[in-house]
């Protein structure tokens, strides 16, 4: 019997067979949750990792009845205690439980989050989107300068920047308090209430339960309507318009080129005033590398003190088809320093105890272990790409001298096995001084 991966999810292995699936290249992955690491602690955010599962109430309430992800697209289960779990859809709310829970406000005024972690949502398999799906989210909880905001924007820009993507779009929105939301929904509603029965029954649906989502429909019917419909910013309190103009002009003097696109609104209940989206023209129309907003009030409704936060949340895999589809500059798979191939069982003896003293010296250094023909071990070395290799048998163990083949050019030097370990190590450290890792 044949076991197979379940629908919607996908392996991430060191070499995938096949070349559509370059993406799912575990370097790849390592390199860019490397770059997003480094660039968070640039901008003083901290990791923070929460559980899988939370429970189900957590997310009803934070993300809201009426949003598809509560409604459709949550994997939600009852334990043995008969308790409602739920596989996390998204990121911010574990934050938001966990800072309350440990009553992280006491420690600073401030607080910056940033987490890598993998989402779970039942939707219909499509390019660009999948039931397990890994995100790269920050929380910024403290601040309600329009700063924050910027800097949070400027964080995630400044990230498809060093990894090179290009063709980028910054789309901009605010979505003001409360009162201007319930407002604008009523005059939406006032506005499309004559041609309800032309709109799609997804948008027919969400007229009662959640209107703003209508705005971002990518059906065609509604988008004719939505071309035509009332402006939110039009409804903004004078906080909200002020504080907008001055998101906008700190990324004007950061050079962030940005559209207001007043059909932005995100879709999760939490969001109020800024929200934003980048993305991209290559991913057809799954466009969306990152988005997030401001969500003043969440930890409040969840129970925590009154606080002011703003956070995005961006697919990394979305970020490497992009990578890929605009042929950015990548890392080659790690490769090993070198490969010996011992013939027979005193060799493999000598052999072992020099990849381990490599290894002490960080040096990637592998043994040959399949035991078969030397003609097989050098087509291994030659399909995992190793630097060099070193054959060692019964004349080598008996005259002290190996010959070592650096494979990508064919040249061979005539070592004592004695002086093959600091040669390597010299060679690597020559070849690559900033990252051979050489103690």
């Amino acid at each position: 019997m044949h076991y197979h991966i379940a629908k919607g999810v996908f392996d991430i292995l060191p070499q995938d067979p096949d070349p559509q699936s370059a993406w799912k290249e575990s370097h790849l992955w390592q390199y860019l949750e490397g770059v997003v690491r480094e660039l968070a602690k640039e901008f003083g955010f901290r990791e923070i990792r929460t559980p899988l599962f939370e429970t189900t109430e957590l997310f009803t309430r934070s993300i809201g009845t009426g949003t598809d992800i509560v409604n459709k697209e949550m994997y939600t289960f009852l334990d043995k205690a008969e308790r409602s779990l739920t596989l996390r859809p998204e990121g911010t709310a574990p934050v938001m439980r966990a800072f309350i829970e440990k009553n992280l406000e006491q420690q600073s005024p401030i607080h910056k989050f940033f987490y890598i972690n993998p989402m779970f949502r039942y939707e219909r398999s499509q390019a660009g989107r999948y039931r397990q799906h890994h995100q790269f989210g920050v929380e910024a909880i403290g601040s309600a300068l329009p700063y924050q905001d910027a800097e949070a924007i400027h964080l995630l820009w400044t990230l498809y920047n060093r990894l090179g993507l290009k063709e980028l779009t910054l789309h901009l929105n605010s979505i003001g308090d409360q009162e201007a939301r319930q407002q604008f929904k009523h005059a939406l509603k006032m506005y499309l209430r004559p041609h309800l029965s032309e709109l799609s029954p997804e948008s027919q649906e969400r007229y009662e339960t959640n209107p703003l989502r209508i705005l971002d429909s990518k059906d065609s019917q509604d988008q004719k309507y939505v071309r035509e419909a009332p402006h939110i910013m039009d409804y903004l309190n004078p906080v909200s318009s002020v504080h907008f103009e001055q998101v906008c002009k700190t990324l004007d003097s950061l050079g962030i080129p940005y559209q207001i696109n007043h059909r932005l609104v995100r879709g999760l209940d939490y969001y109020n005033n800024t929200v934003f989206e980048i993305t991209s023209n290559e991913l057809g129309a799954q466009n969306s590398l990152g988005g997030g907003g401001r969500y003043d009030g969440l930890i409040k409704q969840l129970g925590g003190p009154d606080l002011p936060a703003f956070g995005f949340g961006a697919g990394l895999e979305r970020i490497i088809q992009t990578m890929l589809a605009q042929k950015t500059a990548l890392p080659e798979p790690e490769r090993s320093d070198l490969l010996f191939i011992p013939l027979g069982d005193e060799a493999a003896v000598h052999c072992f105890q020099l990849v381990c003293r490599l290894r002490e010296q960080h040096i990637k250094a592998e043994m040959d272990l399949t035991g078969k023909k030397l003609k097989n071990a050098l087509r291994y070395a030659d399909s995992t790409k190793v630097r060099y290799v070193a054959v060692v048998g019964e004349n080598e163990l008996k005259t002290g001298e190996v010959d070592l083949k650096e494979m990508e050019t064919g040249t061979i030097r005539h070592l004592s096995l004695d002086k093959l370990v600091p040669h390597i190590i010299n060679s690597l450290q020559l070849r690559n001084p900033q990252s051979s890792g050489v103690e």
